[in-house]
């Protein structure tokens, strides 16, 4: 793992992640040890630890760190786990996912963000990450069922696609909006067949979530 910026991923977890009621130890350990400058370009290195979003190309971003985290932290992740990360992007946050889950699958739907997280994970040696180029909004059937679904783009609605495809007692997180401004970062509970439970968390604003069963292709941020 990289060392040159150990001191400030602990710095992050102390000043940014602490402070504002980030307390789940295995999320903590995630954050700690994944190198988020392994994610970002290399001109970006030393903006990596400060808590905001990046561009990573695609007009997509790497979100900042204490959202990754709290959304991780409202997933309520075990080691037993299997995850669907829905938005690889940098592949940050499935990195995150796999320092706790047993098995992450994400999806991608620009396969030059997905080219460049497999390469990433290959170079980490992070191998219980699993990568899909395709439309996130369908999710992942083949590996299903999942116990935690996290997305990481905004849609208009929870897709179904991604309801049906998890486990009951499992968390499903996800920004909801009906523009494409401003988010509401939703948990939904599978408390059974066809039941499901739904809280609102915060308000967040997330790049729009394209595919079947969200934005059309010509949405506009």
């Amino acid at each position: 793992m990289p060392q040159e910026y150990s001191m400030e991923r602990k710095q992050m977890v102390e000043r940014q992640l602490k402070r504002r009621d980030i307390h789940d130890p295995l999320v903590l350990r995630a954050m700690e040890t994944v190198p988020r400058e392994a994610f970002i370009p290399e001109n970006m290195h030393t903006f990596a630890y400060e808590d905001r979003p990046l561009p990573i190309g695609e007009d997509q971003t790497i979100s900042q760190p204490y959202i990754v985290a709290l959304m991780t932290q409202a997933l309520e992740l075990t080691p037993k786990d299997r995850a669907l990360d829905i938005g690889t992007g940098s592949g940050y946050a499935a990195a995150i996912l796999s320092r706790i889950a047993e098995k992450v699958y994400s999806v991608e739907r620009y396969k030059s963000l997905a080219d460049t997280a497999k390469e990433r994970f290959a170079r980490l040696c992070y191998d219980n990450i699993w990568i899909l180029e395709g439309d996130g909004t369908l999710g992942w059937p083949e590996h299903a069922p999942y116990d935690a679904i996290v997305v990481t783009a905004g849609g208009p609605d929870v897709p179904q696609a991604l309801l049906d495809q998890l486990v009951v007692g499992g968390r499903l997180l996800i920004p909801v909006g009906k523009t494409l401004q401003l988010q509401e970062l939703v948990r939904v509970r599978r408390t059974g067949q066809d039941e499901f439970e739904r809280e609102k968390l915060t308000d967040v604003r997330f790049v729009p979530l394209i595919g079947e069963q969200g934005w059309e292709e010509n949405a506009q941020r």
